[in-house]
């Protein structure tokens, strides 16, 4: 007999209720994206210190930035190879330990160097790390409940913003550079001391004769329904990285705003985005995936013209506007989160969200080099950012066009996000 958790018979109007140990296990996976997140972010407004205590360039500096990234991309792509070999607890426990170790050395690096090193080894385990804690909410969760899981993993990086940004902000100016990697890594830490008595055994996916693993990802990356997922993943993020690289350095332009002026935006930002997330979260458990991300992805898409045109006026009219532009932009992530999950078999989604995590890194540090190109920065004044609101909308058009291809795999059918078994090139089901 049917049962309620049976995904053909959930009402999406009336999602299955999560249980007290699914909580528990979403929260541990928010405490290692809260660390993670953290760790992303708080670089950039520590560059003017880490430039004069390190004795850094501008372009070193850079290379300090981007290296996170591209290790990140990197570790992903060469993890799908072997994601999906191992318990998923297993692999996600690896990775953040090394993470967290990696994040207390950028702490105590005394040079370019040393400091370069730690941030690849940083990234390249945080990046790791994210697509085994993605793959465990694709394994752990059944489909009608992956939008409000993925919700409140994707909400960490607002609360990053809100409580992670200050803090290792305050740690700096009172202890120094290093005090807030220092920290990070403690607290990351801690946090593995939990999850490694929280997480779950996720072994499912080994069940069964498995391929070789060089053909293993030549099935993947050959696969044309994952193609299409990657390519809407690189436009997804290639847009939104564009403009928030450079969010801060123009509202400074056309007001001559201090740090502590941005500080209030992106605290704003950060609370609207947190409250975005969990209205999101819950609606993506209850109304049409698809049909969500294509609301708030022309949302994003408008957001990203408005406020690249923005002229100067009072720090409000910023602080909505960017407010804006973050809830539509982190907002599309929640369905897309659980669209692409959908998307993957079981038995290979490791190497898909491994592949998939890689294009997302590289459209993130390819992002401020696109934008770079296209606005001047002399005097301090700022041209051409409007340019990069134009390119942001283009590549936010493509992807709504590409998330049309996305269709779930069989036996993994949610009656959200579930197709209609026709061509995708026919477009989505009206139904949804």
């Amino acid at each position: 007999m049917p049962t309620a958790d049976d995904p053909a018979t959930a009402n999406p109007r009336l999602p299955t209720p999560i249980t007290r140990s699914e909580w528990g296990l979403i929260l541990v996976l928010v405490a290692v994206q809260f660390t993670h997140m953290v760790d992303f972010v708080i670089v950039m407004p520590l560059g003017g210190r880490l430039m004069r205590e390190l004795a850094l360039t501008e372009a070193q500096f850079a290379q300090v930035v981007s290296s996170y990234a591209w290790a990140a991309g990197v570790a992903s792509l060469l993890a799908s190879f072997v994601m999906d070999r191992f318990d998923r607890r297993s692999v996600l426990l690896a990775m953040y330990a090394g993470f967290a170790a990696s994040t207390a050395l950028c702490g105590l690096a005394e040079g370019y160097a040393a400091l370069l090193a730690a941030r690849t080894l940083a990234g390249a385990f945080g990046g790791t790390a994210a697509v085994a804690l993605v793959a465990v909410i694709g394994d752990a969760f059944p489909p009608e409940k992956r939008g409000r899981a993925s919700g409140a993993v994707v909400s960490a990086f607002a609360v990053a913003s809100i409580a992670g940004l200050p803090a290792g902000l305050i740690l700096a100016e009172r202890f120094g550079r290093g005090a807030p990697f220092v920290a990070l890594g403690g607290v990351s830490a801690l946090v593995w001391l939990v999850a490694w008595r929280r997480l779950p055994s996720l072994r499912n996916h080994l069940a069964g004769p498995r391929p070789d693993r060089w053909e293993e990802f030549v099935a993947v990356v050959g696969e044309r329904r994952y193609l299409g997922a990657f390519a809407f993943s690189f436009f997804l993020v290639l847009g939104t990285f564009s403009v928030a690289s450079f969010i801060g350095p123009y509202l400074t332009a056309i007001n001559g705003w201090t740090e502590g002026d941005l500080s209030q935006i992106y605290f704003v930002a950060g609370l609207c985005t947190l409250g975005g997330m969990t209205v999101v979260g819950r609606l993506a458990d209850r109304v049409s995936r698809l049909a969500l991300f294509r609301v708030l992805g022309v949302a994003a898409l408008v957001m990203a013209v408005a406020l690249t045109h923005l002229a100067p006026g009072p720090i409000w009219v910023a602080a909505a506007a960017t407010s804006a532009f973050m809830v539509a932009a982190a907002g599309r992530m929640v369905p897309v989160q659980a669209l692409l999950l959908g998307a993957a078999r079981p038995e290979n989604r490791g190497a898909f969200l491994s592949v998939n995590t890689a294009v997302q890194h590289a459209a993130t540090g390819l992002a401020p080099l696109v934008a770079g190109s296209l606005v001047t920065i002399r005097a301090g004044s700022m041209t051409g950012f409007p340019n990069v609101g134009w390119f942001a909308a283009a590549t936010a058009a493509v992807s709504l066009v590409l998330a049309g291809w996305l269709r779930p795999a069989p036996g993994d059918d949610s009656p959200l996000d579930a197709g209609d078994g026709t061509d995708p090139r026919a477009g989505a089901d009206p139904a949804r």
